[in-house]
């Protein structure tokens, strides 16, 4: 909300300099994002009159111009403006003086531009007729009179004056950034009322009385039904006659252009500064457009054709609400009016409407039509009816001030169901409480008067009834916050924290910080990837076609193909990054990140989709293979309270490497993926590495942690290990081997190590030589040499049961 200080100080006279307005506004609740101060880079530039115009010599597109400037003898400028004419007033740039730009197509320079004379075809100039963008205003607001060309005044000033001074140009604009709870600050009424009460100033309304001195009355002229109150709370309407279209005098249409909007003629320029005056949008409508002189508010039907101000033909659905006469649609409510009703230079009558509409009702609207103006910003967000009647008499009061036009009596209100303030109860301790603070029920009651709020005091209570215009203030700890601001959160005592509530993080954060932490400690550096990912990714991994993470859920309102469904696995995602840093020249990477993935969720009557935490983890470089990130996975889980994770070979996903890829298994649940990126995937993505990925569930690994810690004493009994060869075929998995090892010996064996898979000359073939180290020991006991080859024993022979393991011969 673009705020110019000026035009705030007629509702509250704040005598403070720019720098400490801005700071108390901060603290009282209002956050600004910048300040603009125009007029500061103009030095000499003057008010000149165009005494005569002839052809340049030798350049059709330029003449010359003799400019009074109040000075000795004229001042003579070349141009190549085309909308000037003799006798016009416009702004003269002498040789020394500055203009904010840009100029000749170059960017606005903060320091300004400085203007010399010269030559121009052989025919010297002495400064420049400046346009108004040249003059520091943007594009979009320069007014429509004038936006192709030079600055023609609109009245005659004193001559020689200077531009600054004669229009009043000097001043500041904040540029306020309004939260969507508060859209009573989207007008300057609304900020005047947050300045008032920061400052302790006095506020002040519009005058809004008209004279209405036409003949007739309003209510014979125009006829109004609502037939849909759910989405039209209130409708007022007035008729003007005898307009006169004109260009609007420079202070409304320097408060428009300061306030970023672009002034087009008197009718329309009041009803937008109304609207930014009150917050209330408004439309002015040619009443011989509006058949049957009557108004309807109603749906569309479904698939009707509408044309809007903009020239666009919009198909309609019949969940839009339209302004309608007896015949067609006029306008699309809280939207934009229509082509067929628009004012014109010959328009005689007009229509004003000041209505109220449905919130979500317009912001559906705009949304499928993707038409956004400044009136529908406003209604999606909730504007008071209350304000309706007001803003209407306020345009008509402008009206009847700048003689655009003759104001009929009375007007036409359709108000079906007026909207009350209701009341809320305030306890004086409980604001104390929350604070930290310790105020008085008068000190509270003064800030709620300052905020225009009533206020009914009893005991520890007090009854505050808000403006209707507040309608983010609902339950009691809204009017807690009031009390905070306005005293000011700078004035506060900083205290420690009370209480016996114990706050820290769940049991997912925690792990999900252990993990960050290990991984980074493993050598791997945390990602963060976009969730909105392009459809390709799973075919660019060759996701098998029957998978449930090709069941996309595609965004309805996407920012592109590349970001237009929601991501169902990390792997696309970390190859990307793995490619960008290849393509980089990044020799050696290891990444991971933990991340949300989202698959449609197939439980009836839930729209929602199911979202699962995943982590992936990547690796490539010199001597990176798939046991350098086994082992970092493995390292990663024992962290996690989770050993002997079984890795049973895969050989069917095709974004893998086949006889290079596992799935990783814990407690007979199916916890993940690893393997070395296949080929062709790492062609797609332009990898010229071998790259190895895993991607685990990181809502089981949370399930299945156990980070408990126990003590046990060392043990105070030697140890006693036998070696065992084993000749296996080569299907045979050594943790199935271990698996049969461990499970049948007993409490006596303490420890099961691999050291040693051998293949060669020396075994047939089909089959491999496996070695495991076997660690007996008895906690209460030295052991005996038979009671460890009974143990030992049973296990060969289990061995041999089991996946027919014989001892090897050496």
């Amino acid at each position: 909300m673009l705020v110019p200080i000026q035009w705030l100080k007629e509702y509250t006279n704040v005598d403070e300099n720019i720098d400490k307005f801005c700071d108390r506004m901060i603290m009282s609740g209002s956050n600004l994002e910048t300040v603009e101060v125009f007029g500061e880079n103009i030095e000499n530039v003057v008010i000149g009159k165009i005494l005569s115009i002839d052809k340049h010599p030798d350049a059709d597109k330029l003449v010359i111009t003799k400019i009074d400037v109040a000075a000795e003898e004229p001042v003579q400028i070349v141009t190549g403006a085309s909308n000037i004419a003799v006798g016009n007033y416009v702004p003269v740039a002498l040789h020394g003086s500055k203009i904010p730009g840009p100029l000749h197509g170059q960017p606005k320079k903060p320091e300004g531009v400085t203007i010399k004379k010269g030559k121009l075809r052989g025919v010297e100039s002495f400064g420049m007729l400046c346009s108004a963008g040249e003059l520091g205003f943007e594009d979009k607001v320069v007014p429509v009179t004038h936006k192709d060309g030079i600055w023609i005044l609109e009245k005659e000033y004193p001559l020689g004056m200077s531009i600054v001074e004669a229009l009043n140009l000097k001043g500041e604009v904040i540029d306020f950034e309004i939260t969507p709870n508060r859209p009573d600050c989207l007008s300057m009424i609304g900020m005047a009322r947050e300045a008032a009460a920061t400052f302790e100033t006095e506020l002040s309304y519009p005058e809004t009385r008209c004279e209405e001195k036409g003949e007739g009355k309003c209510k014979d002229f125009i006829e109004v039904e609502i037939k849909r109150p759910d989405l039209c709370k209130r409708y007022v309407a007035k008729v003007v006659t005898n307009i006169k279209i004109e260009q609007s005098p420079w202070w409304l249409q320097q408060r428009l252009i300061y306030a970023g909007m672009r002034p087009i003629n008197n009718i329309v320029d009041i009803t937008n500064y109304v609207m930014l005056e009150y917050g209330q949008p408004l439309h002015a409508f040619d009443i011989r457009n509006v058949k049957g002189s009557k108004i309807s508010v109603d749906t569309a039907q479904e698939g009707e054709v509408f044309t809007t101000l903009d020239g666009t033909e919009r198909k309609l659905t019949n969940n839009m609400l339209l302004i309608k006469d007896t015949e067609r649609a006029v306008a699309i409510a809280g939207v934009m009016g229509g082509q067929n009703s628009e004012i014109q230079e010959d328009t005689d009558t007009i229509l004003i409407e000041a209505a109220n509409f449905n919130a979500d009702s317009v912001r559906s609207t705009s949304k499928k039509l993707t038409l956004r103006t400044e009136a529908s910003s406003r209604f999606e967000k909730g504007i008071d009816p209350n304000l309706a009647e007001e803003a209407c008499n306020r345009v008509c009061r402008l009206i009847e001030l700048l003689n655009a036009g003759t104001v009929l009596k009375g007007s036409v209100d359709v108000y079906p169901e007026k909207a009350e303030a209701e009341s809320v109860k305030v306890r004086v301790d409980r604001v104390n409480q929350v604070l930290g603070i310790n105020l008085s029920a008068k000190e509270m009651i003064d800030i709620f008067h300052r905020l225009e709020m009533k206020t009914m005091h009893l005991g520890n209570t007090i009854t505050v009834t808000p403006p209707t215009v507040r309608l983010d203030l609902e339950t009691e700890i809204d009017f807690v916050e009031e009390i905070g601001r306005i005293y000011g959160y700078d004035k506060m005592p900083v205290t420690l924290p009370r209480g016996n509530s114990e706050a820290g993080k769940s049991e997912k954060q925690r792990l999900r910080d252990l993990s960050k932490e290990t991984m980074t400690a493993l050598g791997a550096s945390e990602v963060q990837t976009y969730s909105f990912v392009s459809p390709k990714g799973v075919d660019s991994i060759k996701m098998d076609e029957n998978a449930e993470g090709r069941k996309l859920i595609r965004l309805l309102n996407p920012l592109g193909e590349d970001t237009s469904v929601m991501r169902t696995t990390l792997i696309p995602n970390m190859l990307e990054v793995l490619a960008r840093n290849y393509s980089r020249n990044n020799e050696n990477v290891a990444a991971f990140e933990i991340g949300t993935t989202f698959f449609n969720n197939h439980h009836e009557g839930d729209p929602l989709p199911e979202e699962k935490e995943s982590m992936c983890v990547a690796v490539y470089g010199p001597n990176k293979d798939f046991f350098t990130l086994k082992g970092m996975v493995t390292e990663f889980l024992n962290k996690l309270g989770i050993y002997e994770c079984r890795y049973i070979p895969e050989e069917k996903i095709a974004t893998f490497h086949p006889g290079r890829c596992a799935t990783l298994v814990y407690d007979c649940v199916e916890i993940g993926i690893i393997g070395e990126i296949h080929p062709d995937v790492l062609e797609k993505y332009g990898i010229g590495a071998r790259a190895i990925c895993c991607e685990l569930n990181f809502d089981l690994l949370v399930e299945k942690a156990n980070t408990e810690k126990f003590y046990r004493p060392l043990p105070k009994y030697p140890a006693m290990t036998r070696d065992l060869a084993l000749t296996v075929n080569e299907e045979n998995c050594v943790c199935d081997i271990e698996s049969i090892i461990k499970a049948h010996g007993g409490e006596l064996l303490e420890k099961v190590t691999l050291f040693d898979v051998y293949r060669g000359k020396q075994l047939l073939s089909g089959t491999k030589s496996v070695a495991f180290t076997l660690t007996y020991r008895a906690a209460d006991r030295t052991l005996t040499e038979e009671e460890v080859t009974k143990v030992n024993d049973k296990i060969l022979v289990a061995l041999k049961e089991g996946c027919h393991a014989v001892l090897r011969e050496m």
